[in-house]
């Protein structure tokens, strides 16, 4: 039987992704007892932030 507790669900990487304060509060909740559950939020948000600073100039350059 696979353990589950140590995977940050796909749910929890796409909004960590999408709203990084949430995968801050994510890595910083579970960097002690699970710490693979903690990188992949930090991960996921720090993948995120160049991703959303980009899409921003985009939007703010090309879309009036």
């Amino acid at each position: 039987m696979k353990d589950n507790k140590d995977n940050l669900s796909r749910f929890w990487f796409i909004l960590s992704n999408a709203l990084h304060p949430i995968g801050f509060f994510l890595y910083f909740r579970h960097r002690k007892a699970y710490p693979n559950k903690a990188k992949r939020a930090l991960t996921s948000t720090l993948i995120g932030v160049p991703i959303a600073i980009f899409g921003g100039y985009i939007m703010n350059t090309f879309c009036p």
